[in-house]
């Protein structure tokens, strides 16, 4: 075993071992939540502790793993990786050197995906902490003899102290309040108030705004339990969640629930015949795909950002926090095959979300604190999309179809825009393509962001995977002429493509391509004036619903082969200091394909559809081994809640889904001598790779089902009630 998955081992034993419990690795313990701690140069992941797809999620309040102080100890992450309510501090300091937040020095850190352990203030209080879904407790062990303090800060909200219990409120984005219910497991020797300007206040008892600040006192050398609750709702829904779910202070016991609620959810793909490095970077990248979205019914209520309203959720759960963007290309797809019904409630969660909105229209960045319409076009039809192709109906698909047309058709197409449908969407549906500036030409467009520019091709080309994914859904309701019409609507990517260079090139209102154009770095930062995050490259293969007509516009197979060779293999064009100054989000570079933002994650796979697989299963293997690694570096770019990971699970196990909207998957390159799926219906689908190895990363021969398979993809309707796929590996490639 390597010394790293050891030492992830041993912590994860190491919070049973108060319980007695010695046993064998299980999924959960491969799982290292410090991988890619360190950013490369945006985001870094962060090491979360929570329930699969759970309301409560924290992480150590800190930029990254390379600072070595702490803002205080977390309580809740409301948005993935993003804004954080109230602030917890455990000190030993004297009173007159109280702050509302005590940030500090932190050392004997160890995290797992069910328990956080750290030393905090100048080492001298030991800290445990478990959370369940909407709850947590902490136990805090104050070493020193000086009195000990346990503060907690709702700055700019309420806050009431009495007996062993606080309670408060704090509001976040989109003024969503936050509620807490706090109870400690002995009687504080003194409570009270930090006010703003941090002086301690024993007098008094509640206080808001910026005094919103209370303090519990204790002797020292003690332990405190800390145990908590929060609501979406009310104060008392927060305690009512609190008693539900800890009515104790046995950290050991949400420990080992925490623990087991991981192993079940992460068992639901058995890997077999892999090392351990591959081992960890598997169960990592899958525990990263349990993240979001997250379930925020509460008995049977929820409160939604939408309306700002408090709704009954008819019983079933409510999801919220996804990146759509980002988690339609593989995390939903992935979901779909090992939790069908998980995926069913987000999709109708999805539906309720849009029936509360003002307009109607099918979320894109739906969140805790409201559907913020990040990112450019509309992907979430491809999620309704590829449930419906893959079988699933238990959400109101004619709803759902009705909000999707509606975010397509009646909202602007201008990126990182709620505005309703203008000039732009008027000029793509008269003209089939979203018009770049001209050299010199101003921006007169209101709905259009000043730093997001138009983005005109990845808009083009992204509107038209979106009405070919609307097409979909309306052939399967028999509207047969919106179905038509979106299906025409859905070549409209040819608008922008320029024979002459075999790329995706940006166009002025008149019809004209931009002159004078470098496909790598037009476009200014970002190259948002005529992509997005990513420059020409990568677009150039950003057709995921009709690759063999981008074959086709390219001059068939060996043309199109050369094309991806030459992505992989072509110069920066700068120095790396440039390049990435310009393009920050394109990194994890292989020539000028990025591993690191999820519009290339497909682009491996497109050698499968120009008859040289060979080439994917490389590719495959090269990549991943590349750039997701066991360690503090292992994620190359922004991994945004699932969307990167779980191109890594589904590539690692041997397959994915190029197109999602399409029942297909792309075979690749398995990493794994065996991988077993439990399916949502409880059914096993099973892939073996015999003599899989790191040399031994080629086909030879498949049969699924035992049927010899000689096309490099399979239906999901092969695998939908289970299935097994065989494949023979071999050292040197099979050019069959």
């Amino acid at each position: 075993m390597s010394k790293l998955l050891f030492n992830i081992t041993f912590l994860s034993a190491a919070f049973l071992g108060a319980a007695g419990i010695a046993e064998a690795a299980k999924p959960v313990d491969y799982v290292n939540p410090y991988m890619g701690n360190i950013s490369h140069l945006l985001k870094p992941t962060y090491p979360t502790v929570h329930r699969p797809n759970s309301m409560l999620r924290v992480y150590p309040r800190r930029g990254d793993h390379t600072e070595s102080r702490m803002h205080g100890l977390p309580v809740m992450v409301v948005n993935h990786r993003e804004n954080t309510v109230f602030d917890l501090s455990a000190t030993q300091k004297p009173v007159s050197e109280l702050k509302q937040v005590v940030p500090t020095e932190w050392d004997n850190e160890a995290i797992t995906p069910y328990s956080y352990k750290v030393t905090v203030d100048d080492h001298r209080v030991d800290v445990n902490f478990s959370p369940a879904e909407r709850s947590a407790i902490y136990s805090l062990d104050f070493l020193d003899h000086a009195p000990a303090h346990l503060i907690l800060s709702a700055r700019g909200g309420e806050i009431a102290v009495k007996g062993d219990t606080i309670e408060g409120w704090q509001a976040t984005w989109g003024n969503v309040k936050v509620y807490i219910c706090m109870v400690v497991d002995k009687t504080p020797t003194a409570r009270g108030i930090i006010r703003n300007g941090d002086r301690v206040d024993f007098s008094a008892t509640e206080a808001k705004g910026d005094d919103a600040c209370a303090i519990l006192s204790f002797p020292g050398n003690s332990r405190v339990n800390a145990r908590y609750g929060v609501s979406l709702i009310s104060p008392e829904q927060a305690a009512r969640n609190l008693q539900r779910e800890i009515p104790h202070f046995d950290l050991a016991r949400v420990t080992r629930e925490g623990r087991d609620a991981w192993n079940d959810a992460l068992g639901r793909i058995d890997i077999k015949g892999g090392d351990d490095n591959d081992m960890a970077v598997f169960y990592t990248s899958l525990y990263r795909c349990y993240e979001r979205p997250v379930n925020i019914s509460e008995d049977g209520r929820y409160f939604s950002a939408a309306d700002h309203k408090v709704h009954d959720d008819g019983g079933r759960p409510h999801y919220t926090d996804d990146w759509l963007w980002d988690t339609y290309r593989a995390t939903h797809p992935l979901r779909l095959l090992i939790d069908t019904r998980t995926e069913e409630d987000i999709i109708n969660s999805f539906v309720n979300q849009a029936d509360q909105s003002r307009d109607h229209w099918f979320p894109t960045f739906p969140s805790i604190t409201g559907d913020s319409r990040r990112m450019n076009c509309n992907h979430g039809v491809a999620v309704v999309a590829d449930a419906v192709a893959k079988g699933l109906g238990n959400f109101d698909l004619e709803k759902a179809y009705e909000q999707c047309r509606g975010a397509i058709e009646d909202k602007t197409l201008a990126p990182w825009s709620a505005a309703p449908a203008g000039w732009l969407n008027e000029f793509y549906a008269a003209n089939g393509y979203i018009p770049a500036l001209a050299p010199g030409e101003q921006e007169t467009q209101p709905d259009v962001n000043g730093w997001e520019k138009r983005q005109p091709v990845p808009v083009t080309l992204g509107t038209a995977y979106d009405q070919w994914c609307l097409s979909q859904i309306a052939r399967s309701l028999g509207y047969d002429v919106d179905a038509d019409r979106l299906l025409e609507a859905s070549f409209n990517y040819r608008n922008l493509f320029n024979h002459e260079t075999s790329f995706f090139h940006p166009k002025d209102k008149d019809g004209r391509f931009i002159p004078d154009f470098d496909y790598r770095f037009s476009g200014g930062p970002g190259a948002r004036e005529f992509y997005a995050e990513n420059n020409g490259w990568t677009y150039r293969w950003d057709v995921q619903h009709n690759i063999p007509d981008l074959i086709a516009l390219m001059g068939g197979n060996e043309k199109f082969i050369a094309n991806l060779d030459r992505t992989f293999n072509e110069w920066l064009g700068r120095s790396k200091y440039e390049f990435y100054a310009q393009l920050p989000d394109q990194t994890g570079n292989v020539g000028q394909f990025s591993m690191a933002n999820e519009p290339s994650l497909h682009i491996p796979y497109l050698y499968n559809y120009a008859g040289a697989p060979w080439k994917t299963q490389k590719r495959i293997r090269d990549l991943i081994h590349q750039w997701f690694r066991n360690d503090l570096m292992g994620v190359p770019g922004d991994e945004d809640g699932g969307g990167m990971s779980a191109f890594v699970v589904l590539s690692m196990a041997g397959f994915y889904p190029v197109t999602p909207g399409s029942p297909v998957y792309a075979i690749g390159s398995p990493f794994f001598k065996e991988a077993t799926f439990t399916l949502g219906n409880g059914k096993k689908f099973r892939i073996i790779a015999r003599g899989c190895s790191t040399d031994n990363k080629y086909v030879a021969s498949m049969t699924l089902n035992g049927k010899r398979l000689d096309s490099p993809w399979f239906s999901h309707a092969d695998i939908a009630d289970g299935g097994t796929l065989v494949l023979e590996m071999s050292d040197r490639p099979v050019k069959k």
